[in-house]
């Protein structure tokens, strides 16, 4: 019996070092989501999103709503401006993103998709745009605003409602 006994207290321990020593990469990704997606208000989505566009979209109102500049910039395809862009529009829909957001996906997302977040809390509209990066094929977001005008500008052609309009480039002409 003693004998056992240290078999499984050895198997285990090796258990347990061989889950640190591989970091469980994977699992703790899945865990982050699982606790992002529980902590949050759920996002209302209309369109068709991919399913790279979605957890992007998501995460970003999730950045927005916690305040966290540096996750939001995180989620930057290119760096160039993803810090400015960031404190802009953290500064602009941070608070608003604590309520009811929707998130109107437009066109087809397989490697690109604009975005209109509808911010209920306080009326503002953003248009934001999701796509794979070049350099590693991953998720992320355009954030090229580093003036705050043009990170708070709302998009001239979007509907003033989720759901009211089409893709922007097969039925409604952009600047319309």
């Amino acid at each position: 019996m003693a004998r056992k006994a240290t078999l499984t207290r050895f198997a285990l321990a090796a258990a347990v070092a061989g889950g640190l020593l591989t970091g469980c990469t994977s699992h703790d990704e899945a865990l982050t989501y699982q606790t992002d997606y529980s902590n949050h208000r759920p996002l209302r989505v209309v369109g068709y999103p991919s399913t790279g566009s979605l957890e992007t979209v998501q995460k970003a109102v999730w950045r927005l709503a916690d305040g966290d500049v540096d996750g939001l910039a995180a989620l930057a395809v290119d760096d160039t401006h993803a810090d400015a862009t960031a404190r802009n529009w953290v500064k602009a829909f941070g608070t608003a993103a604590k309520g009811d957001v929707a998130a109107d996906f437009y066109d087809e997302g397989s490697v690109r998709q604009v975005v209109v977040l509808y911010f209920a809390k306080s009326g503002q509209i953003k248009e934001i745009e999701a796509r794979i990066g070049e350099d590693d094929d991953a998720w992320g977001l355009t954030l090229a605003e580093p003036d705050p005008a043009e990170a708070t500008a709302k998009p001239t052609w979007a509907p003033s409602k989720p759901g009211h309009s089409g893709s922007r480039t097969s039925a409604t002409p952009s600047g319309s």
